[in-house]
């Protein structure tokens, strides 16, 4: 049986700035739901130290926005402006059947129904209208794929792969 290793640490925020005058910061989220960066409290940078410590936050469009232990000014929180914000693993929910979260999706290999080998997930993007990942081929440019039942109608997290329907024979 294959072992399923998922990544130890999720991405979940970045410091977008200052916000007022008072030491708050400006966090990005990358949840669900933005206020879900206020519960998880203790937020970690990408080598697992302490990033931020959230005291208090409130949602505001596009995140949140939150005291922190680590920051007393309006300069500090400049400073930390980009740091990027993780959770360990455990501390996030098991996802629903049929979702997935998308640092597991990274990586994963894209085959056709066939089996041919159409590449792999680089990322996955949403400009608005649906979830897309962008596959990128063994040579060539990458390239966009809904990511939808009819254009991914199997997602196996164990093997590392997904079976895809490529674009061109969707339509």
């Amino acid at each position: 049986m294959t072992e399923l290793i998922l990544a130890p640490l999720v991405l979940v925020g970045r410091v977008a700035g200052a916000f007022g005058v008072r030491g708050e910061v400006r966090l990005t989220s990358f949840t669900a739901a933005p206020e879900a960066l206020i519960g998880y409290r203790d937020l970690k940078r990408a080598d697992g130290s302490v990033g931020l410590t959230l005291l208090s936050g409130r949602p505001v469009k596009g995140g949140v926005v939150a005291r922190c232990a680590e920051v007393p000014t309006r300069e500090a929180a400049e400073k930390l402006r980009g740091l990027e914000l993780y959770v360990s693993r455990a501390a996030l929910p098991e996802p629903d059947e049929d979702e997935f979260y998308v640092t597991d999706l990274i990586g994963l290999a894209v085959e056709a129904p066939d089996g041919a080998h159409l590449g792999v997930v680089r990322t996955v993007r949403d400009f608005g209208a649906g979830d897309l990942l962008e596959v990128q081929p063994a040579a060539g440019a990458s390239w966009w794929l809904p990511f939808t039942r009819e254009a991914v109608p199997e997602v196996r997290l164990a093997e590392r792969r997904i079976v895809a329907v490529p674009p061109e024979e969707t339509e």
